[in-house]
């Protein structure tokens, strides 16, 4: 059977019973990163056609997810190839542009491996995309994890300036420590403490309370 059969007949079994699932499922070409097949919910809600998203081949995962994040979970797609394990199975949250609204829509996808080529190398993905109410207190949460992430890669450099004693002035500074109860608790004078702080504040160029605790939550100091 050569790969494009392989393709067909897999297709042809997931699009049996994929319309009956209250998410999307999509099968995913891992050679060309094209859209092989999507159940209707997901063509109705990105309001498009199976010709039209053969035709964008890799434009599709441009045109219709949020790129910022895309960064957190390629990486594990590519560990999935590189396993090329059937039972391995990954999860994660992404934003998608839909008909649902102006905004992001938020959604848990799963994917694992749905067939490989005819050299016993990853050919298929079959993803399953549910759909997350935007009133859900989960949304806001993924929101938050999501900020923190971007914050932390945009300011890693900057982090990365500070000394182990400064990363520790960091986090009790973020705990609402004054310099005084800084040095007693560092045994050190003062003087040092306030040291270190001038020194936070200038690696990291915080203007507020407000940046120095983003520094201490995404990089899991507080």
């Amino acid at each position: 059977m050569t790969d494009e059969e392989l393709i067909t007949q897999k297709v042809a079994e997931v699009a049996a019973t994929a319309d009956l699932y209250p998410g999307v499922v999509i099968v995913l070409n891992i050679h060309t990163s094209s859209v092989e097949y999507m159940s209707k919910r997901g063509l109705l809600l990105l309001r498009t056609s199976m010709a039209e998203l053969r035709a964008m081949g890799p434009d599709y995962h441009v045109r219709f997810f949020n790129q910022e994040e895309a960064q957190d979970y390629v990486p594990l797609l590519f560990g999935i190839m590189e396993k090329n394990d059937f039972e391995t199975v990954i999860s994660f949250f992404q934003q998608v542009r839909t008909t649902e609204g102006p905004e992001w829509s938020w959604y848990l996808s799963t994917i694992k491996l749905l067939a490989q080529d005819t050299q016993g190398q990853p050919l298929l993905f079959i993803c399953f995309a549910s759909p997350i109410d935007p009133s859900s207190h989960v949304t806001a949460k993924v929101q938050r994890l999501l900020d923190e992430n971007n914050f932390l890669r945009t300011n890693h450099h900057k982090y990365a300036l500070l000394t182990r004693r400064e990363c520790e002035v960091l986090q009790l500074l973020a705990l609402g420590k004054s310099s005084q109860e800084i040095a007693l608790m560092l045994s050190v004078s003062a003087q040092t403490a306030e040291t270190h702080r001038r020194n936070i504040r200038h690696k990291l160029e915080l203007h507020s309370t407000f940046d120095l605790g983003m520094y201490a939550r995404a990089f899991n100091l507080i």
